[in-house]
């Protein structure tokens, strides 16, 4: 069977730069998807997307789909046939909505016995008839949150669609796509090169468009040369760029055919502070700043053209015509902001919301300020600094900076608190609060900055479903995710011995009225604790771990991680097995005693089994040894010590009668039991592992 190449591409206005690589790698997805679906063969796919342009490249595609087999199974033959041979009405009938005669229909052996059957084979179509709806569906399911129409056509699409490439090998695939007729005409740059291309073949895509129409269409390879071109840059300026992923990406989508272009800046803007100066150049100007040897911000940038202009003299000096008012701006932002302490500034916070019913940011600096002294206070930290910093936490949130630049919060906080003269703890602190940023970013690292990071979230959390507006499937407005998990990542990777409990208990006393007072702390602690199920699926954790210490009622992070993965190496040792369906056994056994109704002791004077003797000595045993790994928190180490019982608690359900007709005697085997399982739960709930 024949194949050749297939290409698509859809030209359009510019493109959103934000969503251009979703846009690119779904519309390959899509597209390689449907050919499945269409039993269309082929082999692998590349995609390109620029700013006019989406377009998907695929190896080997067959000319002609595979044929289809339908087989359907219909009544059984003794339904099918009277005692005369005739058929009956379910025969007829199956026969009918098959479009043939019963004597049409074959016989194939079903589970109950012979059946009726029909089985017919639908040639494949040839793969071009096929190809412009094919494309109409994948683009019809693409990441596109917002559709919009030109013109007085009624198709959509993210921006207007202006023409349209589809050959197969080269041969042009009769159609249209998005109301627009197929061909084989491509157009080159807005500026340069040819305006028109008609492509021989589908192969030569990329290349036509690179020789004769100056467009590197390929994403990763227009990456990977603005990458180039801006280092290469940066290097004859004397430095090194700044190279950050996102805005990488973004001039990538913002370009067709790149050209890096160094420039520079008055040095006395270097008096600001360097993330003021980036977050202006990276933001407004998209330009990638460039730094020293030491790391330290030159008055240089680079910029990406999407011209080869032939005096780049002036797109320089145009560009740093652009530059100058915005590193103006924020040089008058500073030094206005540095007129006025954070402390003063903070009056301002008692007429800006946080939450309706929660007060103002003012109110809520209150509370955070006396959680954050709690909690500094259980680190070691000196619970006045940390009262301080939660004061003046969010006193930047008013000033001129961070007004223009809300990317800059906390790192101008940190600034200005320096500028004060308040302790270098209060302003790293100030900068620390909003640590992890992302998921797997960087912590705080000191003790007040970690105070206050939790402090702020555990009052947001508490705040938010105390008046009864917890995240619910998609929705978190608060973040609230984001804030617990921001948590336990702070207390588990920092190792801190903070309990939740009370500090949620802490954070609720703070309100001053909560609608759900009552059942806020547990609401709160059961959310965050909850959320350690998808941290640890991540991990390829069991959920089965998760639950074992849930069980416990565990409410210090950092105690509750240690006992999860204490019990997942435990799960994978070969007693564990064994050992979990024991605790289950005995739990389903405890659960029908009336409390109280054990000793309070085992008695070995009622021991009647060597069994029983071997089993109470191992367990004793081992209860010794745990003592003091069990003080240090050694879980690990605690399992692994009773996994070691496994033999001697196969004996004694192999050879004792636990449920004796001797009153005295049950009951002491039961409270035997009761230590072994109470052993166990020093831990975790290891029944939670037993199958079925």
């Amino acid at each position: 069977m024949s194949a050749a190449e297939l290409l698509f591409e859809l030209g359009t206005e510019e493109l959103p730069p934000g969503s251009l690589r979703a846009l690119g790698e779904a519309l390959r997805d899509e597209i390689l998807a449907r050919l499945d679906e269409q039993r269309i063969g082929h082999g692998k796919a590349l995609w390109f997307a620029s700013p006019r342009r989406l377009a998907v490249l695929v190896d080997d595609v067959s000319a002609l789909q595979q044929d289809a087999v339908i087989e359907k199974l219909g009544p059984q033959v003794s339904a099918a046939f009277d005692a005369s041979g005739k058929p009956t009405g379910a025969a007829l009938g199956f026969a009918r909505g098959c479009g043939v005669e019963v004597g049409g229909l074959g016989r194939a052996q079903g589970e109950k016995g012979e059946r009726l059957a029909f089985r017919q084979t639908v040639p494949g179509q040839p793969t071009a008839s096929l190809l412009p709806a094919l494309i109409e569906s994948a683009l019809g399911v693409l990441p596109i949150a917002k559709r919009m129409r030109w013109g007085a056509r009624r198709d959509e699409f993210v921006r207007p669609v202006q023409w349209v490439v589809l050959l197969y090998g080269s041969t042009v695939v009769p159609g249209t796509v998005l109301g627009l007729e197929t061909g084989r005409t491509t157009r080159g740059h807005r500026v340069h090169g040819e305006s028109s291309i008609e492509l021989a073949r589908a192969g030569d895509y990329a290349q036509a468009l690179r020789d004769r129409g100056f467009v590197l269409a390929d994403h990763e390879a227009r990456r990977a040369e603005v990458a180039r071109q801006v280092e290469a840059a940066a290097q004859a300026a004397g430095g090194y760029a700044d190279l950050d992923t996102a805005l990488l990406e973004e001039v990538c989508s913002l370009v067709e055919w790149p050209r890096a272009l160094a420039g520079r800046f008055e040095e006395r803007f270097l008096d600001v502070p360097a993330e003021a100066l980036v977050s202006s150049m990276k933001g407004h100007q998209k330009f990638f700043p460039v730094r020293d040897a030491n790391g330290a911000l030159m008055p240089c940038f680079v910029t990406v053209a999407n011209i080869e202009s032939s005096d780049p003299s002036q797109v320089i000096a145009g560009n740093q015509r652009v530059i100058r008012p915005r590193l103006s701006d924020a040089a008058f932002f500073y030094a206005q902001d540095r007129q006025t302490t954070l402390a003063a500034r903070r009056e301002r916070l008692r007429n800006v919301v946080f939450q309706t019913d929660l007060g103002s940011v003012w109110d809520k600096t209150e509370r955070v300020a006396a959680l954050a002294a709690v909690i500094g206070e259980n680190l070691g930290a000196e619970a006045a600094l940390c009262r301080r910093a939660g004061e003046l936490s969010k006193s930047d949130l008013v000033s001129e900076m961070v007004l223009e630049f809300d990317e800059l919060q906390g790192t101008m906080g940190r600034y200005y608190a320096t500028n004060d003269g308040e302790h270098e703890a209060v302003a790293l602190a100030l900068v620390e609060q909003y640590l992890p940023k992302q998921s797997g970013g960087a912590l705080p690292q000191s003790s007040a900055g970690a105070a206050l990071a939790i402090a702020d979230r555990l009052d947001t959390l508490v705040g938010i479903f105390g008046i009864g507006q917890p995240p619910t499937g998609s929705k978190d407005p608060f973040a609230l995710r984001r804030a617990a998990l921001g948590v336990l990542r702070i207390i588990v990777e920092r190792e801190l011995s903070l309990d939740l409990q009370p500090l949620l208990e802490c954070a609720a006393a703070g309100h001053r009225a909560l609608p759900r007072s009552a059942t806020v702390v547990g609401d709160v602690r059961d959310y965050m604790l909850e959320r350690f199920r998808a941290w640890y699926a991540d991990a390829g954790l069991r959920v089965e771990c998760v639950m074992a210490v849930q069980a416990r009622g565990v409410t210090a992070p950092l105690d509750f991680d240690r006992r999860v993965r204490a019990v997942s190496a435990f799960s994978a040792l070969p007693e564990a097995t064994t050992l979990a369906a024991a605790n289950k056994r005995v739990a389903n056994i405890l659960q029908k005693q009336e409390a109280g109704s054990l000793p309070a002791s085992v008695d070995p004077g009622l021991f009647q089994d060597a069994a029983e003797s071997s089993l109470h000595a191992a367990l004793e045993s081992a209860i010794t040894d745990c003592a003091p790994l069990l003080e240090r928190a050694d879980y690990t180490a605690a399992l692994l010590r009773l996994a070691q019982l496994r033999a001697t608690v196969d004996d004694f359900f192999s050879q004792v009668l636990v449920m004796s007709e001797d009153i005295p005697l049950r009951n002491n085997r039961m409270a035997l039991l009761s230590r072994l399982r109470a052993a166990f739960l020093a831990v975790a709930d290891v029944s939670a592992l037993a199958v079925g």
